[in-house]
C-alpha cells in the first residue's frame, strides 16, 4: 500500500477513521446534565452515533460509495464499469484498483 506521501499522485485504498466512542462519550455526558428540553435531542443524537460505530467497514465504505455515486448523478447499477468510472469522476485521486475494491464492497453490502 502507498500512503498519502503525494498530493497527486493516485490513491490506492481509502481509509476509514472512526471516532464514534469520542463522540458517544461527549453526548452521554451532556446528556446526563442536559436540561430537559435537550434530552429528546441529545437521546436521538446518541442513538444516530451508536448505530454507526455498530456498522463494519464494509458498510461505512459501501454507504460512502452510494453517497459519492449520487453526488455525481449515477443512478445505474453499482456492480457495473459505468459505476467505477462515475465513482472516479466523482473521487479523481482514486486509483482503478481503489475504485474496483470500493465497488465490491458496496456490492456487498446488502443492507
Amino acid at each position: 500500500m502507498r500512503g498519502f506521501s503525494g498530493l497527486n499522485k493516485k490513491l490506492d485504498y481509502v481509509l476509514v477513521i472512526r471516532d464514534s466512542e469520542l463522540t458517544t462519550a461527549s453526548l452521554r455526558r451532556a446528556l446526563a446534565e442536559a436540561p430537559p428540553e435537550e434530552r429528546a435531542g441529545l437521546e436521538r443524537a446518541a442513538a444516530l452515533v451508536e448505530s454507526t460505530a455498530a456498522a463494519s467497514d464494509v458498510q461505512l465504505r459501501a454507504h460512502w460509495v452510494r453517497s459519492r455515486l449520487a453526488a455525481v448523478g449515477f443512478t445505474g447499477d453499482i456492480a457495473s464499469v459505468a459505476a467505477v468510472r462515475a465513482l472516479r469522476q466523482a473521487e479523481p485521486r482514486l486509483s482503478l484498483l481503489a475504485a474496483v475494491q470500493l465497488q465490491k464492497d458496496a456490492v456487498a453490502d446488502t443492507r
